[in-house]
């Protein structure tokens, strides 16, 4: 038995949060989609949110997505952006039970700090990629990490939060919902995939083939030794061992949490252990990435597909996707090569909805061993459990991407021609969303919190298992699985 204390948790009502919050975020994600296809007929609902820039003059940083939108300007677009996210996100997290005049203050706060985040990334000397971007801008350097890098400068003032101001932290937290802002994101995002699939229909499925057959792989290598490691060497029992192989091994704080309530572990272990997945995902995010660009950018769907196992919570590992592909197209186009933007970060996504689908199987395969054989009573495991765990947000993230697709290569060439728009606006809330996500995760990794609450053996398990063998198997499955496959260039 571990000597970590854990505290009595009420298991029904965080399930329970949990199951509402992926459909909330399938709500709101379809909600988004749908105002967006409205452009194809010629009604344009989403024009006016807002879009930023690379800029040197920060007053030209930010316009309305849609030109017909211009008079608003880009003050006007960035107020009308914020009031209708904070209608909607208060309508959504009262369906929960939450505070709605306590998360519309912290939202407030949250929306500020990081957009403001978004917006200083876009700054020439952090964003500017090319020579032509540098001679454009009238400057001499810049760090080249895309106007993407935002995502990274949000992260980093969320652990400043959590670190230094831990009141303004914990003043902030109705508002701090990574799980739910990342899920809205995928959801939206499937439109994004979708019209990238449609340009080259072969190579996405044989994306969706490696992935699956990868996931299957690395996820039963992963666990095993994992779950060795962490009863044989640090000498956990087996209530900590299932979740603590799972949240390490390729899915994070839903595979944590679906497994530990799978063999009906005491709630607070999860738990503790989910928390602990956030900060080595924090820790992922800022090195995977630079890693990728380095070493990986000669193989764009190895980073992509790479990204997609080694960091463990949906949001980390998307939204890290994206940061991977801007800064790996940055680096090919200053070798000359331009490939189609879409298709790393889909390939990292792809892994992920993978992960999340093989979780509801996993966490009832467990179940029915555990309940069965190892701590044998009357609540068995059930068929059922694989849909209660089953992320429910997927259904939306599936929908959108099947209309979508449907409507890029079955539709009318009116239509065809018209939904990169649409789904670009809808794109705009995706990119909001995972800002939102990254900063939101780092407010949520307090260390000395953590530490000071015994995670220190629960650590030390963590690091061996990710970086002296998750990391680099990762590496080699994703190099045997996608290397060689590489996306399209653009025309």
């Amino acid at each position: 038995m571990s000597d970590i204390a854990v505290d009595k948790v009420s298991e029904p009502i965080a399930l329970k949060a949990r199951l509402n919050e992926d459909w909330l975020a399938v709500v709101i994600g379809l909600l988004v989609f749908v105002a967006a296809l409205f452009s194809i007929a010629g009604t344009d609902l989403l024009g006016w949110a807002v879009n930023t820039s690379v800029y040197t003059d920060v007053t030209k940083a930010l316009a309305p997505i849609a030109k017909t939108y211009a008079w608003l300007g880009g003050g006007g677009a960035l107020l009308a952006t914020y009031a209708a996210l904070l209608i909607v996100l208060s309508a959504g997290v009262a369906t929960l039970g939450a505070d709605v005049k306590k998360f519309a203050v912290a939202f407030t706060a949250v929306f500020v700090l990081a957009y403001a985040s978004w917006i200083l990334g876009s700054y020439a000397y952090i964003a500017a990629v090319t020579p032509a971007e540098q001679q454009k801008f009238g400057i001499a350097w810049s760090l080249k990490l895309t106007n993407e890098g935002g995502f990274v400068v949000a992260l980093l003032v969320g652990l400043v939060i959590a670190n230094f101001f831990p009141r303004l932290a914990t003043w902030l937290k109705e508002a701090i919902r990574p799980e739910l802002y990342i899920k809205i994101a995928i959801v939206i995002l499937g439109a994004t995939v979708a019209v990238t699939a449609a340009s080259r229909l072969n190579l996405a499925s044989s994306l969706l083939l490696r992935g699956a057959a990868a996931i299957v792989e690395a996820y039963l290598i992963y666990w095993s030794v994992i779950y060795y490691i962490s009863r044989k060497w640090f000498g956990f029992s087996r209530e900590w061992s299932v979740p603590l192989a799972s949240g390490i091994s390729i899915c994070g704080v839903a595979a944590a949490i679906a497994t530990g309530g799978a063999i009906r572990a005491r709630p607070a272990v999860p738990v503790l252990v989910s928390s602990l997945v956030v900060v080595f995902a924090v820790v992922e995010i800022l090195i995977l990435p630079f890693l990728a660009q380095t070493f990986l950018w000669q193989e764009p769907l190895v980073a992509g597909a790479w990204i997609g196992l080694a960091i463990k919570t949906d949001g980390a590992a998307v939204a890290g996707g994206g940061i991977t592909e801007s800064l790996i197209m940055a680096k090919a186009a200053a070798e000359g090569i331009h490939y189609q933007p879409g298709w790393i970060l889909a390939t990292t996504t792809t892994v992920k909805i993978f992960i999340d689908i093989f979780i509801g199987i996993w966490a009832f395969i467990l179940g029915y061993i555990w309940t069965n054989h190892i701590d044998k009573g009357t609540d068995k495991a059930k068929p059922s459990e694989i849909w209660q765990r089953f992320p429910k947000f997927i259904l939306g993230f599936i929908f959108v991407f099947a209309v979508s697709l449907w409507l890029a290569v079955g539709s009318t060439p009116e239509i065809t021609k018209a939904l990169p728009a649409a789904a670009g606006e809808a794109n705009v809330f995706r990119v909001i969303f995972f800002i939102l996500t990254f900063f939101s995760i780092g407010v949520l990794s307090d260390f000395r919190k953590l530490w000071q609450q015994g995670f220190g053996k629960l650590a030390a398990v963590y690091f061996v298992s990710l970086f002296g063998f998750v990391i680099w198997v990762g590496l080699l499955i994703s190099w045997l699985f996608f290397s060689g496959v590489k996306p399209p260039l653009a025309s």
